[in-house]
């Protein structure tokens, strides 16, 4: 406290010239003799013209630097949502993204199921060249940009931890590879860039400053499954997962912005949605804890009601551990659960339904023929989660429209079963099946 006091007592009188500060310092008790810090002033005397404009260019400068390094912690980077749930006019969700020197700009695909951005190489062959979404492909081409350079098979980051694919380095070209594929049996390969990605961060209402950053994407210069196909083909894909090659990890460890993002997918007939980096304050929002030390984002799901009243599911089927585990992908289109719950839910519902609707199994799936509004006769579902969040859903949101059979409208139930113990929650990425969830919403 004498230190701080003597100092700002000092500063307040930097008016004066050039004067010294004792400092005291303990070492065990013991009062060493105090060390003289000579402190100049920055500028001329008092009695010299003082010409205001490098005092506000030099406090200009301070202020940046502040601003930047509060940025780690209230600085939000906003990322334009467009696409919608509906197959019929997008099927899918992405965002904009600026890479290179100079900058272009790349439509990606939103899946918090994977942890790597990439986006199409103009060196790749088998890759689609024109889109059906109504939207130009756009090829990026590392020779084109002066700020990139390949990352070699000596770089940390080809035999580190946070490789999670598989890595393939060439003793020819010496580029650090990678090759994966997701859950779709879709898959790409190619090999790792760094080049500058531009973003805008957003500090309060208003303020608003461009920056930008030297991150590791990937550069696909092979495709495969429905990657392939130009109904959806569109530039690439922004892996939003947990892992150390994420952009929200690689911008964090740069202190540029804070580990947290928040998505939000509007699955009405106006699509579009929230994608940021950085926590939205807002007081309605409801936390649920996720799973720690875990390699996607794992929820802790605790029941599931039809009309407020719980199914009879033993709480142990959702209980997390080893052989078992609830993840939000927002890459997967559909829900799937084990049996032990499955079974329950399916019963409940077409027993709500029976006076109305007529039970039937359609391409594996659970359907319904429906002669009326499902809003009327459907129960509403509800997801509880830890910590009292709850997804609370209604028919419309969980049932697929398949058109009409007999005379009737087919719904089908948008749930499936799991593989194994691993539940997923989806949102409609790579697929052109409708979405079911009318909100995915992650804060991490």
């Amino acid at each position: 406290m004498g230190l701080n006091l003597t100092l700002l007592t000092a500063l307040a009188l930097a008016a004066a010239a050039a004067f010294t500060v004792p400092v005291p310092v303990v070492i065990c008790g013991t009062v060493l003799p105090p060390t003289v810090l000579r402190l100049e002033r920055a500028f001329p005397p008092l009695s010299h013209p003082l010409d205001l404009e490098p005092v506000r260019a030099r406090d200009r400068l301070r202020h940046s630097r502040i601003l930047q390094q509060s940025l780690a912690s209230s600085g939000v980077v906003d990322f334009s949502v467009q696409g919608s749930s509906d197959p019929l006019l997008l099927g899918l969700y992405f965002t904009k993204v600026k890479l290179g020197s100079p900058a272009r700009e790349f439509n990606v695909q939103i899946d918090t199921g994977s942890d790597i951005l990439w986006v199409t190489c103009s060196s790749c062959t088998n890759c689609p060249q024109t889109s059906g979404l109504g939207m130009e492909l756009n090829f990026f081409d590392s020779s084109n940009s002066s700020t990139a350079y390949a990352v070699h098979c000596s770089h940390p980051i080809c035999n580190s931890q946070a490789q999670t694919s598989s890595v393939q380095c060439s003793p020819q070209s010496d580029q650090c590879g990678y090759s994966f594929q997701y859950g779709d049996l879709s898959g790409t390969s190619g090999y790792y860039v760094i080049d500058t990605l531009y973003f805008d961060i957003v500090l309060g209402q208003s303020l608003i400053t461009n920056s930008s950053a030297p991150v590791v994407f990937g550069c696909s210069n092979y495709q495969s499954g429905d990657l392939t196909k130009s109904d959806k083909a569109i530039d690439g894909i922004f892996g939003f997962g947990p892992g150390d090659l994420s952009i929200i990890a690689q911008l964090y460890a740069r202190g540029l912005t804070p580990k947290v993002f928040s998505h939000c997918l509007k699955g009405d007939a106006n699509g579009g949605g929230i994608m940021v980096l950085g926590e939205i304050l807002e007081p309605t929002i409801v936390y649920s804890p996720l799973v720690p030390s875990q390699p996607h984002y794992n929820l802790y799901l605790q029941s599931i009601a039809l009309n407020g009243q719980p199914l009879p599911i033993d709480p142990a089927v959702f209980a997390p551990s080893n052989d078992r585990e609830t993840i939000i992908d927002s890459g997967t289109t559909l829900a799937y659960l084990v049996e032990e719950a499955l079974d329950p839910l399916i019963n409940s519902i077409t027993s709500a339904v029976s006076q109305s609707a007529t039970p039937i199994i359609s391409k594996g799936m659970q359907c319904y023929l429906v002669s009326t509004s499902v809003s009327e006769i459907f129960p509403t579902m509800s997801l509880n989660f830890a910590g009292g969040a709850s997804m609370v859903l209604k028919p419309e949101e969980y049932l697929l429209h398949f058109g009409f059979t007999e005379g009737a409208s087919l719904w089908c139930l948008g749930f499936d079963k799991a593989k194994g113990g691993i539940m997923i929650l989806g949102g409609p990425e790579k697929s052109n099946k409708p979405k079911f969830l009318p909100n995915i919403c992650i804060l991490r």
